[in-house]
């Protein structure tokens, strides 16, 4: 994507992550959070389902002539009970953007629900079992032609092929990771499945890596020091946080945690301390 597609993708993505932690819903690592990202993620897939096919529709809904308030309005109008009302509430957000291309709305639209998914992963502390599994199994169609060819006839009924997925991954891998496979090769939109894998496999990378500490110290920390810290770390930020660790005797005793572009310099105990309460205001 380019240009404005770029900047309203970026957006949405916001929005998503807005809902994954504010949302009574969706926050936490409960069973029912974990249904609510499970069934925005199918009722997003299926909104992309529906745009894929309605090209007119679709043009509609990007049309930079039109009002962002009436795009929205009637977007609402058109899920109607279908969804829920975060569901709705995204796609409303969605197209009051604007859109280079109207495809773009569509594969934005997919990304979310993907995106949703992998919030069930990240909600239930698998969501690194996910990203390993999408590329086992991308490593598995590759080194396979047959396979490949079955899950990718475009004469084979949908329901055999994602019937063949369940047959080989049910049992095997990670709810959340037949789920992703099971929509990609029933609605592939026109990219090879490798293609399509990667992809997944990418989102589920970008999504653990922006809440990824990396911690250096000037010797290894044990056991129970990385599980405090984390603890710390996932108290201060609200959400879990992966811990890279490092050794730098040059470090001299403290420790210094870098995410993002944010570092924390200094004690474990003292430095976080510091940081919470500057948060706590």
């Amino acid at each position: 994507m380019s240009g404005a597609s770029r900047e309203a993708l970026a957006s949405a993505r916001e929005r998503l992550d807005a809902l994954a932690d504010n949302s009574p819903r969706f926050a936490g690592e409960t069973p029912s959070s974990v249904t609510a990202a499970a069934q925005l993620a199918e009722e997003l897939a299926a909104v992309t389902g529906l745009l894929d096919r309605e090209v007119s529709l679709r043009r509609v809904l990007t049309d930079p002539a039109q009002s962002g308030e009436a795009k929205a309005e009637l977007a609402r109008r058109l899920l109607g009970t279908q969804v829920g009302g975060e569901t709705a509430d995204l796609v409303a957000g969605m197209v009051r953007s604007r859109w280079s291309r109207s495809r773009d709305l569509v594969d934005a639209l997919e990304e979310l629900a993907s995106g949703a998914d992998l919030v069930a992963a990240e909600r239930t502390g698998v969501l690194d079992d996910v990203e390993d599994e999408l590329f086992r199994f991308g490593r598995i169609v590759s080194g396979s032609p047959e396979l490949r060819s079955a899950l990718t006839d475009k004469v084979a009924n949908r329901t055999a092929k994602t019937g063949l997925v369940s047959e080989l991954l049910g049992g095997r891998a990670n709810p959340v990771t037949e789920r992703l496979v099971i929509r990609l090769v029933g609605q592939p939109r026109g990219r090879s499945l490798e293609a399509g894998l990667n992809a997944l496999s990418k989102l589920a990378a970008d999504r653990r890596d922006r809440m990824v500490a990396v911690v250096t110290s000037a010797v290894p920390l044990s056991d129970a020091q990385k599980q405090r810290l984390g603890d710390s770390l996932a108290k201060l930020y609200g959400r879990r946080v992966h811990l890279n660790m490092d050794v730098d005797p040059e470090i001299l005793g403290g420790v210094q945690v870098r995410i993002g572009d944010e570092v924390i310099n200094g004690s474990i105990a003292d430095r976080l301390a510091e940081a919470e309460r500057r948060m706590a205001g």
